[in-house]
């Protein structure tokens, strides 16, 4: 019988190449709150590993998180040059996905109690349903 590979318990939004850029908006969102793509720009570009990050790259980013539901567009803002920019801020998608990747699960399990687990448990089993 053969093996099969075990499931990582990271989330995919958290993996591959763009692991990394997604983290920083992630965080400035978190921090700061709703901002357009070129305020996130700035300040990613103030974090550690992701100084020579491009506007394009940044604005690719977004727009593929908002895409897969990580993010929301909620407004407007008129810019110095006199365009609209679009703002953007982390949906309740987002900020599940910075605990549960901010989460030692092990540590978790052993402070829950049964009645929170079942608890849990169901909302999980309702929501892959």
């Amino acid at each position: 019988m053969s093996r099969r590979k075990a499931k990582s318990g990271k989330l995919s939004v958290f993996k591959g190449r763009e692991a990394r850029l997604n983290r920083a908006i992630f965080h400035t969102l978190a921090l700061k709150g709703p901002q357009t793509i070129y305020d996130i720009h700035k300040e990613v570009k103030h974090q550690k590993g992701t100084r020579q990050m491009r506007y394009a790259s940044i604005n690719k980013r977004v727009r593929n998180l908002e895409e897969q539901g990580y993010l929301s567009k909620v407004g407007t803002r008129k810019t110095k040059a006199g365009s609209r920019a679009l703002i953007y801020e982390l949906d309740a998608k987002g900020y599940l996905a910075i605990l549960i990747n901010s989460l030692d699960l092990n540590k978790f399990l052993g402070l829950v109690d049964e009645t929170t687990a079942s608890t849990i448990l169901g909302d999980i089993l309702a929501a892959t349903s």
